[in-house]
C-alpha cells in the first residue's frame, strides 16, 4: 500500500468495472479555484414560505397536512408519469423509448432545521421504515422494474429545499448504474459461488484501514475505488437484497449507521455537509436475487473545506475519473470525527 499512498495508479471499482485515476501527489498543490460562501445560518424550525413544512401550501398549490411525522406524497412537479408513454420509436442511431414511473417526495420530519445528522435514531428508524414501505409499495406496481431512493443535501448539489426530504422514483427501466451493478455482481456470482460485496465487506473489515464506522449490521466505508473526496459506501454486514428484507434488528443497524455517518459529514468541515445519497437494491422483479447485496453511496462534493469543492472536469469528463486524496486518508480523517454533532459541542 506504500506506493500507492504516494504515487500516481489507478483503481478498479468492482462493482461497475471501471477505473478512477488517483494522483496523491497533488494534494499539496494551491487553490485558486471556486470559493463558496462560508455563512451558515441555522434554519428555523418551522418556515412559513417553505413548501414542504405542515400547513404550508405546495408548489403545485396543493397544502400540506399537520403531520407530525414522516410524510410522503407525489411529487407535484415529476420527471415521469404513471401514464402510458409515448411509443417506441426510430433507428439505431436516433431511438427513443417512452418512460412511465412515479416520483414522490419524503419529509423526514415536520422539523424544518433537523436534517439526517440532526435527527435522532428512532426518528431515523421511522424514515427507514417508510422506505421499505415505499419501496415494496412502489415496486408491486405493474409497470415497476426498479425504485430508487435518494436524497439530495444541500444547494450545492441541486437541493431545491432545505426541508429535510428525499425523494422515491419507480421506474418503467432499470436505470444504467444499476445495470453495470448488477451485471459486475452476477458475474461475480457465477465465477467464484459468492457475494461480491459480502466479500468485500469482509475484506475492509479484515484490512480496517478504510473503515469509517461499522455496528453490528452495516459497515462504512471509504472504498477503494472512490471517486469522490469523501465518498463513503455503506454496505449491510449480513447479505440481504434490498430494504424491503431488512428485519427489525437491521432496520435499527441502518438508521444508527447513517446518523454516524452524516454527523461526521457535518464536523469534517463544520457545516451541513452536501451530498447525493441513494440505496441500490435488488430489480423489483428479481426478490430473493442471490447475488443482489444492499449498499448505500453517499457522494458528497466537498474537497479541503466547506468552501472549496471538487468538480467533474477535463480529463474526468473525457477521459476518467481523478481523484488526489486517497481512500486511506480520506477514511481516517472522517474515523477521527466524534460522533456528537458540532452544534452540540
Amino acid at each position: 500500500m506504500t506506493d500507492l499512498l504516494q504515487t500516481p495508479h489507478r483503481r478498479f471499482n468492482p462493482l461497475t468495472r471501471e477505473w478512477v485515476l488517483v494522483s496523491p501527489q497533488r494534494t499539496q498543490r494551491p487553490w485558486q479555484g471556486q470559493v463558496e460562501r462560508t455563512a451558515e445560518i441555522l434554519p428555523p424550525a418551522y418556515d412559513p414560505s417553505c413548501y414542504l413544512c405542515p400547513g404550508n401550501e405546495r408548489a403545485g398549490g396543493r397544502r400540506n397536512p399537520q403531520y407530525e411525522s414522516t410524510f410522503v406524497f407525489d411529487n407535484d412537479f415529476p420527471a415521469l408519469l404513471p401514464e402510458a408513454a409515448a411509443p417506441s420509436t426510430g433507428t439505431d442511431l436516433l431511438r427513443a423509448e417512452g418512460e412511465c414511473g412515479v416520483c414522490r417526495v419524503v419529509c423526514f420530519s415536520p422539523r424544518h432545521d433537523l436534517t439526517l445528522a440532526r435527527m435522532s435514531q428512532p426518528e431515523i428508524r421511522r424514515v427507514v421504515n417508510v422506505w421499505a414501505e415505499q419501496v415494496e409499495e412502489l415496486g408491486s406496481k405493474d409497470f415497476t422494474h426498479y425504485v430508487q431512493v435518494f436524497e439530495n443535501r444541500g444547494a450545492m448539489m441541486g437541493a431545491s429545499n432545505p426541508h429535510p426530504h428525499c425523494q422515491i422514483w419507480a421506474t418503467q427501466s432499470i436505470p444504467d448504474e444499476l445495470v453495470k451493478e448488477s451485471s459486475a455482481q452476477a458475474e461475480y456470482q457465477k465465477v467464484h459461488g459468492r457475494c461480491l460485496l459480502c466479500e468485500y465487506a469482509k475484506t475492509e473489515e479484515r484490512l480496517k484501514e478504510r473503515v469509517v464506522t461499522a455496528n453490528d449490521e452495516f459497515l462504512a466505508v471509504v472504498p477503494f475505488w472512490a471517486v469522490w473526496p469523501f465518498e463513503t459506501l455503506v454496505i449491510a454486514r449480513r447479505h440481504v437484497d434490498g430494504l424491503v428484507a431488512l428485519d427489525e434488528s437491521q432496520r435499527e443497524g441502518l438508521a444508527e449507521i447513517l446518523r454516524r455517518v452524516t454527523i461526521r459529514y457535518d464536523n469534517l468541515f463544520k457545516t451541513a455537509f452536501p451530498y447525493s445519497m441513494g440505496f441500490h437494491q435488488v430489480p423489483a422483479r428479481s426478490p430473493g436475487s442471490q447475488e443482489w447485496h444492499l449498499h448505500a453511496h453517499f457522494y458528497p462534493p466537498l474537497l479541503r473545506s466547506a468552501t472549496v469543492r471538487k468538480f467533474m472536469v477535463g480529463f474526468e469528463m473525457l477521459g476518467m475519473p481523478q481523484r488526489d486524496i486517497t481512500a486511506e486518508s480520506a477514511a481516517e480523517r472522517l474515523r477521527e470525527m466524534p460522533e456528537v454533532h458540532y452544534s452540540e459541542d
